[in-house]
């Protein structure tokens, strides 16, 4: 598992080409443009935000054919930030029932830091990519074993950590923790559906060999381990503490804005932008 690096504003030509031909046809220097998006961080926020941009992406079924993830999720997590700030609630799903939650504001507010807005870029960017790897474990002296993992699944990722130093400890902890608020902001049913029976709602029987996380549960796993990310040495070389503190105080803010894109942009095409869902 390679260690996180942030994309930030690190578009290719063809996504500068993309934004300032939708944004802007008509001007006539367009490689000022594109300089002034990578410089200038204002600029690129108007540009990017542009509702002309989003309505080519929403309209366009290859879109992410002709653009990075990065870009993608860049677009839709501006047009959200955009409609949040004009709501007066969010909405919480338990099921089929949907309840409005009057946290629009602080959701808003948390999405507004740069760093907490780009960590989310680069977080469900990452998640159009899940690995798996076996990896040799030394168990004593001459023994070896096999471990398996993928990168989505917190319990073999767990399970991996433990056996690792605590230096090298921190992709892990990371990874764990996007993967719990990832569930629960785009596939929030995949929780659900895990815990209790899609009709009855009813509890369902825990199997032994398997852990069973309801929202409650990947909720806390989220923020224990956004805040052992928050306190490993590599958070503070990689200049990320202050956000894995951010997101472990406000986990549940956190994952409003993607369930927001999820519900309102994402629809039926989740499942094939992810390559995973609710099974």
């Amino acid at each position: 598992m390679s260690e996180f690096k942030m994309s930030g504003a690190k578009f290719s030509e063809r996504d500068l080409d993309f934004v300032v031909q939708e944004a802007a046809p008509e001007a006539r220097d367009k490689a000022k443009l594109k300089r002034l998006i990578r410089e200038d961080d204002d600029f690129r926020k108007g540009l990017i935000g542009d509702e002309r941009v989003f309505r080519k992406v929403m309209a366009d079924e290859e879109a992410l054919v002709k653009i990075s993830p990065a870009l993608y999720f860049e677009i839709l997590l501006r047009k959200a930030l955009r409609e949040l700030e004009k709501a007066s609630h969010t909405v919480e799903r338990a099921g089929s029932q949907a309840v409005p939650v009057f946290d629009a504001r602080e959701v808003v507010a948390l999405l507004s830091k740069q760093p907490v807005f780009d960590y989310l870029v680069d977080m469900l960017t990452s998640f159009t990519r899940i690995e798996s790897y076996t990896i040799p474990v030394r168990v004593r002296k001459g023994v070896w074993r096999k471990i398996r993992f993928n990168d989505m699944d917190i319990d073999s990722l767990t399970r991996f950590c433990e056996t690792v130093d605590e230096e090298h400890r921190f992709s892990f902890y990371k990874r764990i923790a996007d993967v719990c608020l990832f569930i629960l902001g785009v596939f929030p049913e995949h929780a659900h559906f895990d815990y209790r029976y899609p009709l009855s709602g009813e509890a369902r029987p825990h199997i032994p060999s398997r852990v069973r996380r309801g929202i409650e549960e990947y909720e806390e796993e989220g923020k224990k381990f956004y805040k052992l990310a928050a306190e490993h040495q590599s958070a503070r070389e990689l200049d990320l503490s202050e956000v894995f503190w951010l997101l472990h105080g406000n986990f549940n803010a956190a994952r409003k804005p993607m369930s927001f894109i999820s519900e309102h942009y994402l629809h039926y095409q989740k499942q094939r932008l992810f390559g995973w869902g609710a099974s």
